[in-house]
C-alpha cells in the first residue's frame, strides 16, 4: 500500500489578508485618482461641442426600444443615455463620477426626459445579474483601467438576448495618436492595466467579448470636427477642458522644457491631421462594436 500523498496545510486567511487589503487600497487609489481626473476640466462642454453626436449613434446600433431598460456604462453628462430615453427606454446613466451629472440632469430636463442616475464603477457595477436589456457606453468604459474586469461586468447585468453597443476611439485614430503623443510625459500605467484605446481594437474586443455573445457586428467610422480655428487654439482647448490632458500637464508642471516639447507636439499631431487654419476639419475615427448577449 503506498502513502497517500501529504496534503498541505489550509492557506491561513490572516496569511492572506494584507496582500488582498493592500490590492483593495491600490484600487480604491486608483479610482479616486482616475474621479479627479475626470472631474476636472470641463467634461461635459466637450461633449457636448465636438461629440454630442456620437450618443445617437450608439443608441441607434442597439436598436433601443420603449420600454427597454437601458445601461449607459461610464456615462459622463449623458451622450448616450439621453437619446436612449429620447427613444422610450428606461434608462440608468452610470459613472464613476458623479460630479458630471448635474450637467446631465439638466440637459435632460432640457430634453424633456427622465433618467436615473447612478455613481458606479465599471469594474463592479451595482445591478443585478441580466438586469438590462441593452448596455451602451460611449467612448466611457474604454477608459476603466481592468479591461477584462470591465468587459465582465458588460456581460454579466445584459439579460441573454439583450444587446451591448460600445464606440471607442481607435489606437490609430486622432485621439489615440494624442494619448500616444501623451505617452512620454504621463505617469507610467498601475500594474495590470491596459491603454484605454485597445478598446478601439476590433480584436482586443472580440476577445473580452468571447463566447458570451454573437451576431458580433464591428465597423470603423469617424467624427468630422470642425470646432478648432487653428492647431494651437485645439492643444489649449484640451489642455483647458479634458481631464487626462490636464494631469498630464500637472505632472509636468514643473518641467518648462518638458511643457514646451508637449505643446510642439500636440500642434504637430493637429497638423498632421488636416488641421491649419479656420475651416479645416479633422476626422476622429471610433469603433463601433455591436453584440447579442447569448
Amino acid at each position: 500500500m503506498t502513502d497517500s500523498p501529504a496534503v498541505p496545510p489550509a492557506a491561513d486567511p490572516a496569511a492572506t489578508r494584507p496582500a488582498t487589503d493592500a490590492v483593495a487600497a491600490a484600487d480604491r487609489a486608483l479610482k479616486t485618482k482616475h474621479r479627479a481626473v475626470w472631474a476636472s476640466g470641463d467634461y461635459p462642454t466637450l461633449a457636448s461641442e465636438l461629440i454630442w453626436t456620437l450618443g445617437p449613434v450608439v443608441v441607434d446600433s442597439v436598436d433601443v426600444q420603449p420600454g427597454d431598460r437601458v445601461l449607459d456604462v461610464a456615462a459622463g453628462s449623458g451622450n448616450a443615455a439621453i437619446p436612449a430615453a429620447l427613444r422610450g427606454g428606461t434608462v440608468v446613466a452610470s459613472d464613476l463620477t458623479p460630479e458630471l451629472f448635474d450637467v446631465g440632469r439638466r440637459r435632460a430636463h432640457e430634453a424633456g426626459v427622465e433618467l436615473e442616475w447612478r455613481e458606479a464603477d465599471a469594474e463592479a457595477l451595482p445591478f443585478e445579474n441580466a438586469a438590462f436589456d441593452a448596455v451602451v457606453s460611449c467612448v466611457g468604459v474604454m477608459f476603466a483601467p481592468h479591461h477584462r474586469q470591465a468587459a465582465g461586468e458588460l456581460l454579466r447585468v445584459t439579460r441573454p438576448g439583450g444587446r451591448i453597443g460600445l464606440l471607442s476611439w481607435t489606437p490609430d485614430g486622432f485621439i489615440g495618436q494624442m494619448f500616444t503623443t501623451m505617452k512620454p510625459y504621463a505617469a507610467p500605467l498601475p500594474e495590470g492595466a491596459e491603454p484605454a484605446p485597445l478598446w478601439g481594437d476590433e480584436g482586443h474586443v472580440r476577445e473580452l467579448l468571447g463566447d458570451d455573445v454573437d451576431e458580433v457586428s464591428a465597423r470603423r467610422e469617424s467624427v468630422t470636427i470642425d470646432r478648432f480655428a487653428s492647431p494651437e487654439a485645439f492643444r489649449d482647448y484640451f489642455k483647458q477642458n479634458y481631464g487626462p490632458t490636464i494631469a498630464v500637464y500637472g505632472r509636468i508642471a514643473d518641467e518648462p522644457d518638458q511643457v514646451r516639447a508637449l505643446d510642439d507636439a500636440l500642434v504637430e499631431l493637429a497638423r498632421s491631421h488636416g488641421l491649419r487654419a479656420a475651416g479645416d476639419t479633422m476626422r476622429w475615427e471610433y469603433l463601433l462594436v455591436t453584440a447579442r448577449r447569448t
